[in-house]
């Protein structure tokens, strides 16, 4: 039985679907990407982002990219939280654990009634409508719309959780997060403590 999902969605740029170390993706949408190589689907559970791989052809692709790769700063992080906890709030998501990095988000949230691909876009368009609201959207001013392109890549990546030792896990894993880029331990109001009962 399903109690939980360990959920990562990437900003734009952050994974492409034809990383050398392997992706969740099928397909190549861009032509300029698929220059440098098919779809690399995986179907691993565990992290690939520490597995050796071509770093200088990696790299060559997300210069092909029609915007440069996002990197959130502090402040449009605590804005991506405040878009998170407003969420949470309002659907009642129950999150266990939760790390906003330069590139790409953890949360470790309970089993809900809506789906995890539903929650996850939903997730996304809160971040989003924060960040615009603070006037700080990476891509702000870059369009001809009202709305500047997204900042988050498409998809998610979210690994269920079936017992509380794997839920004890990833929520260890979402703290130590930041700790292994050189950053402090994040604490958020919307994360409430696990308890196996």
């Amino acid at each position: 039985m399903v109690i939980g999902f360990h959920v990562i969605f990437g900003a734009y740029g952050f994974w492409l679907p034809n990383d050398p170390r392997g992706s969740w993706s099928e397909f190549v949408g861009s032509y300029e990407l698929f220059r440098h190589g098919k779809a690399t689907k995986t179907t691993e559970i565990r992290s690939v982002a520490y597995r050796e791989h071509d770093r200088p052809a990696r790299l060559a692709a997300k210069r092909s990219l029609q915007r440069p790769p996002v990197h959130f700063t502090g402040v449009q992080a605590q804005a991506i939280g405040q878009g998170v906890a407003a969420y949470v709030k309002s659907s009642g998501l129950m999150v266990w654990g939760c790390a906003i990095l330069p590139d790409h988000v953890h949360l470790v949230v309970e089993a809900h009634h809506i789906k995890i691909e539903q929650i996850v876009i939903q997730l996304k368009g809160r971040a989003t409508t924060a960040l615009i609201d603070a006037g700080i959207h990476p891509f702000a001013g870059t369009a001809d719309k009202a709305r500047p392109p997204k900042c988050f890549a498409r998809g998610e990546w979210a690994p269920f959780l079936e017992t509380p030792e794997d839920v004890e896990r990833a929520i260890q894993y979402v703290e130590d997060n930041p700790v292994k880029e050189g950053k402090p331990r994040q604490h958020w109001s919307f994360v409430k403590p696990f308890s196996p009962t």
